[in-house]
């Protein structure tokens, strides 16, 4: 696997809506894992294919050591709220307030192209929302509630 370069804010590829992916391939599997190396190596929770240039419905999210893949992810329901500290790789650095459904459930594909529903609180849910949102060339500042901010490295220890 290989890591591959995230987009920063501000490139046109963040702001497009991302076409479904029809089928698996040998390019697909690769980028499967080169997005989840690509995660990994940049300390984030989750990785939509646009933040690598690729405009395909495909995201990774691993908020607990259980890595999932979501192939033309849908939201299917959401309930609760929950506010708190949000941030993106494709934004290093600042974080700021955003509200998001506390519960939420989505039907996927996984790397079989199996269909599968994945449910999850808090900052599972967080992430779904967030990856789901960059498939559509939504940022997670338009939810932002107040100024983007820096987190000093005490405050990331807490």
């Amino acid at each position: 696997m290989a890591l591959r370069k995230i987009r920063i804010m501000g490139d046109e590829v963040l702001e497009k809506v991302c076409r479904p992916v029809e089928k698996m391939t040998p390019r697909i599997k690769e980028l499967i894992g080169d997005m989840f190396d690509t995660m990994y190596d940049g300390m984030g929770v989750g990785l939509a294919g646009p933040q690598v240039g690729v405009l395909r419905r495909i995201c990774v999210i691993d908020t607990d050591g259980e890595p999932y893949v979501l192939i033309n992810p849908e939201i299917l329901e959401t309930s609760g709220e929950q506010t708190g500290n949000e941030g993106c790789l494709s934004l290093p650095g600042q974080y700021g307030q955003v509200t998001r459904p506390d519960y939420v459930k989505v039907k996927a594909l996984n790397e079989n192209m199996e269909e599968y529903i994945l449910e999850g609180t808090g900052l599972l849910a967080r992430a779904i929302c967030h990856e789901c949102e960059h498939l559509d060339g939504i940022m997670f500042v338009s939810h932002v509630e107040g100024e983007l901010f820096e987190l000093s490295e005490e405050d990331e220890e807490e």
